[in-house]
């Protein structure tokens, strides 16, 4: 392929490193200490000269226009998402890293219910930082492209990778916030990332490594670390059995892990009496399926069925951290759903805190067995919402694969603040039904108050959450299954492949604005 020739000012060394044309002045790995990384956006029309963020013409004047002129000398215009790495322009910054923004203009697109801009910010510094990493730059600084926190976030979620267990790691990148912009919307969008960054190492975490008890010591760390106002029980199974939550024990029984009700308490309201939002997670550590046992295929991934327990413990966390003003309970069942002598067998009845019997028909449909009674506990805190997340059914995923979270609830109030919430995040939701039609399959029992499965195979999601409405008699509910979100090839462009914390940021977003409201 021709290049190009270079002004004589800027004439250096051009080759390729993947699909991104380089620019180099021969430095040496030693000298590329520190990388900047700048936002450029799409051309208005085919003639245009590249246009660059505020920080990004900043730059470009203090080199004389040499940043542009060698940008439009590099190749085709840049895309949203894509880079393009120049060497050697500037002394304090031996490597500048451009990132493709899309169109300027880009707001909340309704067809895609999520800010454009937004979302392009935090694929396009994700992919600028990925590029520092292979690199091997120690630390970047970032271009606020805009929206500070969205930068924060892209550059925090885009550089995560799990390799606690791994001997070779990939090199560590700090990033920074390039000038003196909005350091308070960086700062937030650095805890808004590190609050998912913690859901998706514990579900990434091997079984034998994150059991119930581990799981609960994490939190405590964390949340005593984030704030003093806090508490957090670790209920032992003891006080499971006072509580006579005993469709959560059966399911534990199976397994020699012993099991753990997690609650956590956030009290960061100026008023102490004021009622909580409760947040109740499902915290199946690892699900084999039970005496129901799942294919061996694909069996590892269920290491993240405590995804719902990671996520909203992982979102008040990070409500301590930001000090927001509100009261936030957190509940988790932890346990595991193993085979045994001791385990659930189908056609076993079970019982409720709240009295219901369960007819259990498959031993796999455990987490709503263990949401039952977390459910019935929630409602003596006087809350103000409960809002449960739970990577409950298959059925989810194959409705709405790993676009959005699926939202049952009984208020439109409380969908329409986790809807705003998810525009504003990127970490979308999707309205789901609650009728009369799926209650009636999973009540027409035989042998009990309910069957833990519908009596049809059809519309799993949707019976799965009749069920668990059955142990709510508040006002203001919201049921999540994330089973869809739980994993991420390669749909979500500022994370990698793996376990993805979703959607934790949503649900800090959703009490931030609640605190908000609520001041």
């Amino acid at each position: 392929m021709l290049w190009p020739p270079l002004p004589a000012a800027g004439r250096v060394l051009a080759r390729r490193v993947g699909a991104t044309r380089v620019w180099s002045r021969g430095l040496a790995a030693a000298d590329m200490g520190k990388g900047l990384i700048l936002g450029v956006y799409s051309k208005d029309k085919d003639d245009d000269v590249p246009q660059f963020t505020s920080a990004g013409d900043k730059f470009d004047k203090s080199l004389s226009g040499k940043l542009r002129e060698i940008l439009t000398l590099s190749g085709p215009p840049l895309k949203a998402g894509k880079t393009r790495t120049f060497y050697g322009l500037h002394q304090d910054f031996p490597s500048v890293v451009l990132v493709g923004l899309g169109q300027k203009a880009a707001g909340v697109d309704e067809l895609e219910n999520w800010h454009e801009g937004k979302e392009n910010i935090r694929a396009a510094v994700a992919a600028g930082c990925r590029q520092a990493q292979e690199l091997e730059l120690p630390s970047v600084e970032v271009d606020p492209c805009g929206d500070a926190q969205a930068a924060a976030e892209g550059a925090v979620l885009g550089l995560y990778e799990y390799d606690d267990l791994k001997q070779k790691k990939k090199a560590a990148v700090s990033a920074e916030l390039h000038g003196s912009g909005d350091q308070e919307a960086w700062k937030r969008g650095v805890l808004f990332a590190s609050g998912q960054n913690l859901a998706r190492q514990l579900m990434e975490t091997p079984a034998n490594e994150m059991t119930p008890t581990r799981f609960a010591e994490i939190i405590e760390k964390h949340l005593r670390t984030a704030s003093s106002k806090t508490e957090v029980h670790i209920r032992p199974k003891s006080w499971i059995e006072e509580q006579g939550m005993g469709s959560f024990l059966s399911v534990a029984k199976g397994s020699d892990e012993p099991p753990v009700f997690l609650e956590i308490h956030y009290k960061g309201s100026p008023k102490a009496e004021e009622p909580p939002l409760v947040f109740v997670g499902k915290g199946i550590t690892f699900d084999s399926g039970g005496i129901s046992i799942k294919p061996s295929a694909n069996m590892d991934l269920m290491r993240a069925d405590m995804g719902g327990a990671a996520t909203v413990c992982s979102a008040i966390v990070s409500a301590a951290k930001l000090h927001l003003p509100v009261n936030v309970i957190g509940l988790a069942p932890l346990c595991e759903n193993m085979p045994s002598g001791k385990a659930n067998k189908p056609g076993d009845v079970v019982r409720a805190r709240n009295g219901k019997t369960i007819q259990v028909d498959n031993t796999d449909a455990e987490g709503r067995l263990i949401l039952a009674d977390a459910l019935c506990y929630a409602h003596t805190f006087n809350p103000k919402v409960i809002v449960n997340a739970a990577t409950l059914t298959g059925a989810m995923d194959v409705a709405l694969g790993s676009g959005a979270t699926g939202v049952f609830t009984n208020s439109s109030w409380l969908w329409n603040r986790l809807f705003e919430a998810s525009v504003e995040t990127g970490d979308r939701v999707w309205r789901m039904p609650l009728f009369e039609h799926y209650t009636r399959q999973v009540v027409d029992c035989q042998l009990a108050d309910l069957n833990n499965i519908g009596k049809y195979r059809s519309g799993g999601a949707c019976t799965a959450a009749a069920f668990l409405k059955e142990f709510v008699t508040h006002p203001k509910w919201a049921h999540l299954d994330i089973a869809g979100v739980m994993t991420n090839k390669d749909e979500v462009p500022y994370l990698r492949k793996g376990m993805t914390g979703r959607p934790t940021r949503t649900l800090i977003e959703f009490l931030l604005r609640f605190s908000q409201d609520s001041a």
